[in-house]
């Protein structure tokens, strides 16, 4: 039993190891790459320095390592479980009375733990750092850049809860120009429908300029008008409002630039404010399913890399892996597009591909293990 675990232990070692290389070999090759990509998009720009330049790519680093963890699971597994049947360690093991699951277990709970890890702590870090690199990009890098309101083309239609006429009312806010940054916001020619939960209208606001203060909306020279009166002259008026400058811009914004810890209140606030929240539930839906993705892309690796080489096609088996974990990782990627797009429920787009490839796996070690 202590042999067991001590073993289990040092393929545990082995496999960890295996992975963390691949990762940062993964992620070093795909930056250099990202890197030459924004050399070339900057050598138009005299403002983009070279320090702007390496900044973003640098930036971009984390987010880039998340997106390729499963893939470089499978490789660094295919790579550690080929290295130990090779040296005929796996082969002694089995033949001592371990089966594949025992000593797998370890692996695949390493994995998980990667992909938990990933999740919970390296995501809510890769979205900041995201966030600053697009920050970067639209502001060294882009045509007319300005932020994600400005990139809309200046124009701004909002909805957000609005108890006070009605209490399940809402408000839909109109701006023909708006000039933002991430501390201010203000439109000019600014109308505003206060409407029942059932969409009928209330009350009609034109105001000549909005600004967006904590709490409140500020309407200048704003004019009421209602079904049953004329308008009213001009005057100043607030109206109540929860959303922020941070918010609205985010609202526009990938949900890659999110929290994991942030999403499930973000979702609520986007619904409830009346935004489609599709992408952001499908990005939590994924990152929640990140741990048993790269749980699966394990078993994967262990299917078709620990085969005896005596029997020779060694090669034609790890290759024929790979091929099945990259079709696997582009299924999962295909899937989210789907699912962004609503074409597939957001449950089904995140969580398919992910138990379609660990029941292929399970299917695929209970055939080789257990004949």
């Amino acid at each position: 039993m202590r042999i067991a675990a001590t073993f289990l232990r040092y393929v545990s070692r082995v496999f960890a190891l295996s992975v963390l290389v691949m990762v940062a070999s993964l992620s070093g090759l795909v930056a250099l790459f990202d890197f030459i990509e924004l050399l070339r998009r900057a050598a138009t720009k005299p403002e983009a320095t070279f320090g702007i330049v390496s900044e973003i790519a640098l930036l971009r680093i984390p987010w880039e390592a998340m997106q390729i963890l499963p893939f470089a699971v499978l490789l660094g597994g295919i790579a550690a479980f080929w290295r130990l049947t090779r040296s005929s360690e796996l082969i002694v093991a089995r033949a001592t009375g371990l089966s594949a699951w025992q000593f797998l277990s370890g692996p695949m709970a390493v994995a998980f733990a990667m992909g938990a890890l990933a999740t919970g702590a390296v995501s809510p870090v890769a979205a900041v750092m995201l966030a600053r690199a697009e920050a970067l990009d639209q502001a060294y890098l882009q045509v007319g850049g300005g932020g994600p309101i400005s990139l809309a083309g200046g124009h701004l239609w909002l909805r957000q809860a609005d108890h006070v006429l009605a209490p399940d009312g809402v408000a839909i806010l109109h701006a023909e120009r708006v000039r933002g940054t991430h501390h201010r916001l203000e439109g000019e020619e600014v109308t505003v429908f206060r409407l029942t939960s059932h969409d009928e209208l209330l009350q009609r606001i034109d105001a000549r300029a909005a600004r967006l203060e904590p709490g409140r909306w500020h309407l200048i020279d704003a004019r009421i008008a209602t079904t049953d009166r004329p308008p009213d002259p001009p005057a100043e008026m607030t109206l109540p409002t929860d959303l922020t400058v941070a918010r609205v811009e985010e609202s526009f914004a990938s949900p890659d630039t999110l929290s994991f810890w942030k999403l499930p209140h973000f979702i609520s606030f986007l619904e409830r404010s009346g935004f489609s929240a599709i992408r952001h539930r499908l990005r939590l839906q994924s990152l929640l399913a990140l741990p048993v993705l790269c749980m699966a892309m394990t078993l994967v690796a262990a299917g078709f890399s620990m085969r005896p080489t005596r029997r020779g096609g060694t090669a034609r088996m790890i290759g024929a892996g790979v091929a099945s974990g990259f079709a696997l990782f582009t299924i999962s990627k295909v899937a989210e597009e789907f699912g962004s797009s609503g074409g597939l429920p957001v449950i089904l787009a995140a969580w398919a591909p992910t138990a379609s490839g660990l029941m292929f796996a399970i299917a695929l070690l209970l055939h080789l293990e257990d004949g």
